[in-house]
């Protein structure tokens, strides 16, 4: 069995009775921001004095950069700039979550903020309404690495039965089959909480492997949906001791790796006869093209598509604005990011 970390097995009712305390008219504030990874997400609090109605309401912040990858310590003053605001699942009402995008001391973007550039992206884009859904894929592990719910020695039984040829984890239910369901469970609670655009979830193909689902989103709020989902699921792993990762192949050997399958529509694909497409590798309902359009999509001639390529870690504002360029700029990305 996996290990969990010694921080979940501190009392959770005497973490209550201090929740509990009233807290007169001042609010809790938590900035998250992305690191100098690109793939980590770090946060901290602040104190305001009433609760904020909207984003204009939270001000800019500052933390060290050389504490997060992001700058040397000779000049290690990194911005905090509010963009989009959430309850707080973990403090309640009228604490606020608080995403950020990162500028550095001459307040030009940090290298692993995408944000800006996907946002100019979308703006010039506006009038298609385009609508993004990601498909977040995680696998669950101990503090130790292990696969969550694995034995200590050895594998799970495979993810494909030997006798019928099917896979027997995905969207399974079971306690021999589904490993850690409570953690699912307990982030999508999270999500509707907080306000994130959460759409679903499912047990995925191996064991301790689980999806969910962010979307519809319009433009940028796709990428600031999905890392504040995920943030929310770094939290709730920690108070149950155990890790989610995002690693697309979190296992060597025949099991399946985790990815992050985007589903796009525009306007005009929605509409009427939108299903028309230029030439490239599709296929019909099938999940193993790089893009698949959905057979219900096919019968009713419009509707969205799903594109296969990313992986689980990826970068939502790189894949959205990627797809933007490529389906409804005439230029290059690079140059239309710039």
């Amino acid at each position: 069995m996996a290990a969990v970390s010694p921080s979940s097995h501190l009392s959770k009712a005497v973490r209550q009775q201090y929740m509990s305390l009233p807290q007169g008219e001042t609010c809790q504030v938590t900035y998250v921001w992305i690191d100098g990874t690109g793939e980590g997400l770090r946060s901290k609090t602040r104190t305001l004095y009433s609760e904020p109605k909207s984003i204009e309401d939270i001000p800019e912040w500052n933390f060290d950069g050389s504490s997060t990858y992001q700058a040397e310590g000779s000049n290690s003053d990194m911005y905090l700039i509010p963009v989009c605001m959430f309850k707080d699942p973990f403090t309640l009402d009228p604490n606020k979550l608080v995403f950020c995008e990162v500028l550095k001391y001459n307040r030009l973007p940090a290298e692993t903020n995408h944000r800006l550039s996907c946002s100019k992206v979308m703006e010039a884009v506006k009038e298609h309404c385009i609508w993004f859904g990601m498909e977040q894929e995680y696998t669950l592990l101990g503090v130790d690495g292990h696969p969550f719910g694995w034995p200590t020695n050895g594998y799970p039984a495979p993810q494909v039965s030997a006798s019928s040829g099917l896979l027997i984890y995905n969207c399974s239910v079971g306690a021999q089959y589904a490993y850690g369901r409570d953690i699912m469970e307990c982030h999508y609670k999270a999500c509707l909480y907080a306000g994130v655009k959460i759409w679903g979830t499912n047990a995925e193909a191996m064991p301790s492997q689980w999806e969910f689902q962010v979307g519809p989103c319009e433009g940028i709020e796709m990428g600031d949906h999905l890392w504040v989902a995920r943030y929310l699921l770094h939290r709730v792993c920690e108070d149950f001791g155990v890790v989610a990762t995002l690693d697309p192949k979190p296992m060597v050997g025949n099991w399946c790796g985790a990815g992050c399958h985007t589903n796009v529509s525009t306007k005009e694909m929605r509409e009427k006869g939108g299903l028309q497409f230029d030439s490239f590798s599709a296929g019909v309902a099938n999940h193993g093209a790089s893009i698949c359009i959905p057979r219900q999509v096919y019968q009713e001639k419009r509707g969205y598509f799903e594109d296969h390529h990313p992986a689980a870690n990826c970068d939502p504002y790189t894949v959205t604005r990627a797809i933007v360029a490529t389906c409804l700029l005439d230029t290059d990305e690079g140059e239309d990011s710039k």
